[in-house]
C-alpha cells in the first residue's frame, strides 16, 4: 500500500519568519532527499519524503503578504486548502536565488582555456584519478557484464524488482540465462501520457545491437487520458483513436523478442520499467554509467551531443522519439564498453557541460531584459563553478526542473520567452509540463501596471488603516463621571490593548479602544456589547467605514481559514504565569500540539493572552468549552476559536505600531488611480486565484506545493513575503 506523505510544521507564533536558505533547505530535502547532503529542514519535517510524487513551486511575483490579507477574500482557494504559512523574508527575485546562482555563468570569467570544442576539454591523465568514472569503473577496458547494475544499484535505483513489494502483477521477462560479454544489447524507451490511473505507456520502441527498430508501437491506456503531454511525448487524441494495442500485448511481444541473455540498455531505464510494469535482470542505464559526483546525471541529449556528435529531442520535434532516444542509449552504452573508462573520462564531460552553459548564456545575454517580470533579473555575479546550484542538481540525477513564467528558464538551461505570454498560457504550459517534472517553478505575475511602488504604498496605506479598523472597538455610552480604572480592568480581560482613549465629541462620554490582537477585538464584540461595564449598560461596536462594511463576511472566513482549525485563543490570564506555569495548567486538555505566548516585540514582555493548537478540531472545540468562565490563579479567563494565523501576529503588531507615514503623500496623490484600478485589481486577483486552483486540482496526490509571495525588497523599502504550503491529498483537492 501506497505510503502517505505529510508535513509538520510548527509555524504558531512570532518566531515563524522563515529566510531564503530555509525555503531552499525544505525544497533540497523534498526533491532530492538524502542524495547531495540534503537533510531534513531545520524548521519542518517531510514524513515519507521518497513517496513525493513531486515538488510545485508557484510564485506570485512582487507580490507580498500584503496583498494576500489585502485581498483576503479573493484569494478563496488559498486560504482555504494550505495548511501551513509562514512569514518569508523578501526576496529581490526568489527564482533566480534558487536557479541563478549556479546558471549565471559570464564568458569574461571563463577558466583560462574552456571553450566548447571537445579537443580543447580533454582532461590531463594526472586529474583522472579524481574522475567519478575512473573511481568507479578503474581505467582499464571491461566487458559489458562489469557495467549492467547489481541488485543492490538497481533497488537503490527504483528497478522493479522480483518479489518486491511494490512489483505485485509485474510481468518478469524470464531471461534468466547468465550473462557474458557477448550477449546481445538492446536499447529500450517509452512515452507516456497523464490518465485518470496515473502514467501510462502510450508508445515503446525497442533497437537491437545494430540500432535497427524491432518494436515501434503506440500503446492504448487502460485509464481515460487527462494530458497527453504532447510537448514531450509527441502523442495526440488522433494517434491513439485507432489503437488497439494493450500494455499486456506489449508485455507479450516483449517477452518473445528478447533472447534470453538480453541486456536491456536505456536512460534511467527504471522509469520506462515500471511503466512498463515489466522485471528484467540485466540493465545498463547510461544515466549511471557515465558517472558524475553526489548522484548527479547528464541529461540523455547532452550525452548524444558531447560523445556521439549526435542532435536529438530537437525543439523543432514535436514530442521526444523513442526510437531515437532508445537508440542514442544503446549507442553510448557501446561507446563506453568499446572505448573504455579512461578514453571516456578524458573527455571531460564536466567541462563540456559548462562550456555549452556559457555558449547558452552567451547567446541569450543580449535578450535578456533588465526590467520586467521575469527570471533573469539580477543575474549579475557569477557563482562559483566548484559547487552545483540546486537546480543543476536536480537535473543531474535525472529528474527535469520545469521553469515557466512571463520570461522564463526550461530545464535545458537559460532560454528567453515571448514577453507577452499571459497567466492564462503559463498555465496551460504548466497543465501540459508539471506532471513529467519532478521540480517546477510557475511564476504568475499580475502585471507591471499593477506592481509600482506608489501603488505599494497605496496597498500599505490601505491594509493598514482597515487592520487599524478591526483592532479597534467603540463602548458606550457611559455615565459623565465613569471610572476608566474599571473600564481598561474589564476590556482588558478580552486581551492586550494598545490604547485606550475618551471620545468627547458625542453627548455622553464613550470609549476608543485599539487592541493589539484581531481575537481581543472580537472578543470583545462578542462578550461585552449589552453587558454592564462601570455602573453603565454599554453598547461595543467597530467603526462604520465604507471599508468595514465586510468586516463580518471577513471575520467568518477567518475562523474558516484551515490555518486556524485546531487553534484557540486564551484571554485574561496573569501576566506573572510563565510558559511553564500554563504548559502545567493547560496539560490536563486533550491533544494539545502547541502553545504560543505573545511577546511586546519591544519590551520582551509576554502580554495576557496565548494561542493553543491541538491536533484535532474536536480537542480543541472541547477545550473552548471548559476554558470559557474557567478561572486560573485568580483570574477569570475567556476564549474563542483564532483569527490570525500564528505568522500574522508579528506584522500586525509591526503595521499597528507603524506611523503610516511611509509613502502617505504619494498614496493620497494617487488615490484616485487607486480607486479606478481596484476592482479591475480585485477581478484580476480572483482570477489568479482561480489558476492555482485549477494547476493544483491537477497535480498528483502526494505533490508538495509552495505557493510564495516572495514579498518586495527594494531602494524604495521593502515589505515581506508570505508562503503557503502542503502536501496534496485527495481530501484537500477536493477544496
Amino acid at each position: 500500500q501506497e505510503k502517505s506523505c505529510h508535513l509538520s510544521a510548527a509555524l504558531l507564533g512570532e518566531d515563524s519568519e522563515i529566510s531564503q536558505e530555509q525555503l531552499h533547505e525544505l525544497l533540497k530535502y523534498a526533491a532530492l532527499g538524502k542524495c547531495h547532503n540534503a537533510a531534513q529542514p531545520s524548521w519542518c519535517r517531510i514524513y515519507h519524503q521518497s513517496h513525493l510524487a513531486g515538488v510545485v513551486v508557484v510564485v506570485l511575483h512582487e507580490m507580498s503578504q500584503l496583498h494576500f490579507y489585502r485581498f483576503y477574500l479573493q484569494f478563496k482557494h488559498l486560504r482555504k486548502v494550505f495548511q501551513h504559512r509562514f512569514t518569508l523574508a523578501p526576496s529581490a527575485n526568489f527564482p533566480v536565488s534558487l536557479y541563478g546562482e549556479g546558471t549565471n555563468l559570464k564568458p569574461q570569467n571563463t577558466p583560462q582555456g574552456l571553450t566548447s570544442t571537445r579537443s580543447e576539454c580533454i582532461t590531463k591523465s594526472s586529474d583522472l584519478q579524481c574522475d567519478p568514472i575512473i573511481q568507479r569503473y578503474g581505467e582499464k577496458k571491461q566487458g559489458l557484464t562489469s557495467y549492467t547494475l547489481t541488485l543492490e544499484e538497481q533497488e537503490k535505483n527504483d528497478y522493479p524488482i522480483e518479489g518486491s513489494p511494490g512489483c505485485k502483477g509485474y510481468i518478469s521477462t524470464e531471461c534468466h540465462q547468465q550473462r557474458t560479454d557477448s550477449s546481445p544489447l538492446f536499447g529500450l524507451d517509452c512515452e507516456m501520457c497523464l490518465t485518470a490511473k496515473g502514467n501510462e505507456v502510450t508508445r515503446v520502441s525497442l533497437v537491437d545491437a545494430r540500432g535497427r527498430c524491432l518494436l515501434n508501437e503506440l500503446v492504448r491506456p487502460e485509464g481515460t487520458v487527462v494530458n497527453y503531454r504532447t510537448r514531450f511525448s509527441g502523442i495526440t487524441k488522433k494517434m491513439l483513436l485507432p489503437v488497439k494495442t494493450r500494455l499486456s500485448d506489449i508485455q507479450t511481444r516483449l517477452k518473445k523478442m528478447l533472447p534470453h541473455d538480453a541486456v536491456l540498455v536505456g536512460h534511467s531505464l527504471n522509469s520506462d520499467l515500471q511503466a512498463l510494469e515489466m522485471i528484467h535482470p540485466s540493465v545498463i542505464d547510461t544515466s549511471l554509467l557515465f558517472a558524475r559526483s553526489e548522484g548527479r546525471r547528464f541529461k540523455l541529449k547532452f550525452l548524444a551531443k558531447a560523445v556521439l556528435g549526435k542532435e536529438i529531442q530537437c525543439e523543432q520535434k514535436l514530442g521526444h522519439d523513442p526510437t531515437e532516444d532508445a537508440r542514442a542509449a544503446l549507442e553510448l552504452a557501446q561507446f563506453f564498453i568499446e572505448q573504455g573508462p579512461t578514453k571516456v573520462a578524458e573527455l571531460n564531460l564536466e567541462m563540456l557541460l559548462t562550456a555549452e552553459k556559457l555558449a547558452e548564456v552567451s547567446q541569450n545575454k543580449a535578450a535578456l531584459q533588465p526590467q520586467g517580470c521575469g527570471f533573469q533579473e539580477q543575474l549579475n555575479e557569477p557563482p562559483s563553478l566548484s559547487k552545483p546550484c540546486f537546480l543543476d542538481c536536480l537535473q543531474e540525477t535525472g529528474q527535469k526542473p520545469l521553469l515557466l513564467g512571463r520570461q522564463g528558464l526550461d530545464s535545458s538551461g537559460l532560454c528567453q520567452s515571448n514577453l507577452s505570454t499571459s497567466n492564462k498560457q503559463i498555465l496551460q504550459k504548466a497543465l501540459e509540463g508539471v506532471p513529467l517534472s519532478k521540480f517546477s517553478i510557475i511564476q504568475f505575475s499580475l502585471g507591471p501596471e499593477y506592481l509600482a511602488s506608489h501603488l505599494h504604498a497605496g496597498l500599505h496605506e490601505k491594509v493598514r488603516s482597515k487592520l487599524t479598523d478591526m483592532l479597534t472597538i467603540y463602548a458606550g455610552p457611559f455615565e459623565e463621571n465613569f471610572c476608566m480604572k474599571s473600564v481598561k480592568k474589564e476590556f482588558g480581560r478580552c486581551g492586550p490593548i494598545q490604547s485606550l482613549t475618551v471620545v468627547t465629541e458625542t453627548f455622553q462620554p464613550y470609549v476608543c479602544i485599539q487592541y493589539e490582537v484581531l481575537e481581543a477585538a472580537q472578543l470583545a464584540v462578542e462578550s461585552l456589547n449589552g453587558a454592564e461595564v462601570a455602573g453603565s449598560c454599554i453598547k461595543v461596536q467597530r467603526p462604520v467605514t465604507a471599508a468595514m462594511l465586510d468586516c463580518n463576511v471577513l471575520i467568518k472566513e477567518l475562523e474558516l481559514d484551515v490555518e486556524n482549525e485546531g487553534v484557540i485563543y486564551v484571554a485574561g490570564l496573569k501576566k506573572s504565569l510563565t510558559e511553564t506555569d500554563l504548559q502545567e495548567e493547560f496539560s490536563q486538555f486533550k491533544d494539545l500540539e502547541t502553545l504560543f505566548l505573545p511577546k511586546d516585540l519591544q519590551s520582551g514582555k509576554h502580554r495576557n493572552c496565548c494561542f493553543l493548537k491541538f491536533q484535532k478540531t474536536q480537542s480543541a472545540l472541547d477545550a473552548l468549552e471548559a476554558i470559557n468562565g474557567w478561572t486560573m490563579k485568580g483570574s477569570e479567563l475567556r476564549s474563542r476559536n483564532a483569527l490570525a494565523p500564528g505568522h500574522l501576529w508579528k506584522w500586525i503588531w509591526q503595521m499597528n505600531h507603524s506611523n503610516g507615514k511611509q509613502g502617505k503623500h504619494i498614496f493620497y496623490e494617487k488615490m484616485e488611480q487607486l480607486s479606478e484600478s481596484e476592482q479591475d485589481l480585485r477581478k484580476k486577483v480572483k482570477k489568479l486565484d482561480h489558476h492555482i486552483k485549477k494547476l493544483y486540482r491537477s497535480l498528483q496526490n502526494n505533490t508538495l506545493c509552495v505557493v510564495l509571495f516572495p514579498g518586495v525588497n527594494s531602494t524604495n523599502g521593502s515589505q515581506s513575503g508570505l508562503g503557503l504550503m502542503g502536501i496534496k491529498d485527495e481530501g484537500r483537492s477536493a477544496c
